[in-house]
């Protein structure tokens, strides 16, 4: 008993009416996501200027054979963009398998064939990628359908659930036609996310980000190569843009715009908002090989004369920095940093303890204008893991991680 079908068997196939005539072969097949993601909604049969279109519950059976209808009152096929068609928009397309977390090419799909209500239906199982279902492909037509089955078995098998394939779209509109959801992609690490965005083309990459939510999009942006990133945030309107980079850390945000044409970055900067603008604006500002063009603004500071109660209150107020914070920094009424405490030493401490009983013994800085090899040296010479930045009078400005360092030696 046949229970699946390749689609380039499915592809060629005899379609009979009730008498047994001859109608025309199967030349392209449709899914419609809306209304069932899995079933063979549409056949289509002929081609050029005479498509006619046979629906699922028109079919009796479906065998390697050809396939017999229950019903054959046909109708013109209409470009429907609810539909997903196999030939044209599937097969030798690029997808990415969300479980496998890469990009991969699409040589055949497998259905399974289920019976329903008397009648055959056939629904997507998997999509093939391997060996396997080119061999299928280059000696469908030349040799028998049940030799090229039999010939195929000793090749190992290598197929992606349906399940967890993602299409790639680049029209908007089309994307939620076809229902095609970003929930398994923006489940993925940022690095992984960031792997499959490189795979990409170019439409393709914008395609996938432009989809996103702006939070996870930033995420991954922070992965992928810096040039990868400008040319991507170039090809989206200035306010998806926008919206994209204000979740981005205030230095990653300002080296993308600087790598990016003055009038477009411009453009999105009157997008965002201003406070995040300004924060960008001023980073800007400073040289990029200079310690104020490594450093973010996104620190936590205290009150010298605060205690660990209420310096853990005030990180409760900066829950967004947490991730990256590892170092409390103290600084008096007009802003001059005075001290730095690690965050685990404030953890460990007593809440009534004074801070500046737990800050380090030696405070290492550097002013804004300070060259980029000197502060690379800095982090190698003292063993730090973030770096103040000041300015002429000693007021804290920024902070440079050791992040940032990494990253600077890996595009060196």
């Amino acid at each position: 008993m046949l229970d699946h079908l390749f689609f380039t068997e499915l592809v060629g196939l005899k379609v009979y009416d009730l008498k047994g005539r001859k109608l025309g072969r199967v030349r392209d097949a449709a899914i419609v996501p809306l209304v069932d993601p899995n079933r063979v909604d549409r056949y289509l049969l002929g081609g050029g200027w005479a498509w006619l279109t046979i629906r699922h519950d028109q079919i009796q059976t479906i065998s390697l054979e050809g396939i017999w209808l229950r019903d054959e009152q046909l109708t013109p096929y209409h470009r429907d963009d609810y539909m997903l068609r196999l030939e044209r928009d599937l097969l030798d397309q690029q997808i990415i398998d969300v479980e496998g977390r890469k990009v991969v090419r699409v040589t055949d799909v497998t259905f399974q064939r289920v019976r329903l209500n008397g009648h055959d239906e056939l629904r997507v199982q998997e999509v093939d990628i391997g060996l396997r279902s080119m061999f299928r492909r280059l000696a469908q037509g030349v040799l028998p359908r049940p030799l090229i089955r039999r010939m195929m078995a000793p090749i190992p098998i290598s197929s992606i659930r349906w399940e967890y394939c993602n299409i790639v779209e680049s029209d908007p509109q089309r994307r939620l036609r076809l229902n095609i959801s970003t929930t398994a992609l923006e489940a993925l690490h940022p690095a992984d996310l960031a792997d499959i965005v490189e795979e990409l083309g170019p439409s393709d990459r914008e395609a996938i980000i432009g989809s996103l939510d702006s939070e996870v999009a930033a995420e991954a942006l922070s992965e992928v190569d810096p040039d990868i990133q400008a040319s991507i945030l170039e090809s989206l309107s200035e306010e998806k843009a926008a919206e994209i980079i204000e979740e981005m850390s205030p230095d990653e945000a300002a080296d993308v715009l600087a790598d990016m044409e003055e009038a477009k970055s411009d453009a999105i900067l009157e997008e965002m908002a201003d406070e995040p603008a300004h924060e960008v604006e001023e980073l800007l500002e400073h040289k990029e090989d200079s310690a104020g063009g490594l450093m973010t603004t996104e620190y936590v500071t205290v009150r010298a004369t605060a205690t660990v109660a209420e310096a853990i209150a005030v990180l409760q107020g900066h829950d967004y920095a947490l991730e990256s914070t590892n170092t409390v920094f103290l600084i008096d009424g007009e802003d001059r940093l005075t001290g730095a405490v690690p965050l685990a030493r404030l953890l460990l401490g007593e809440p009534s303890s004074p801070l500046a009983a737990l800050q380090n013994d030696r405070l290492v800085s550097v002013p804004v204008k300070e060259k980029q090899d000197r502060v690379i040296a800095a982090f190698d010479k003292y063993n730090l893991v973030t770096l103040p930045v000041v300015d002429h009078t000693n007021r804290l400005i920024g902070v440079i991680t050791a992040d940032d360092i990494i990253a600077v030696l890996r595009q060196g």
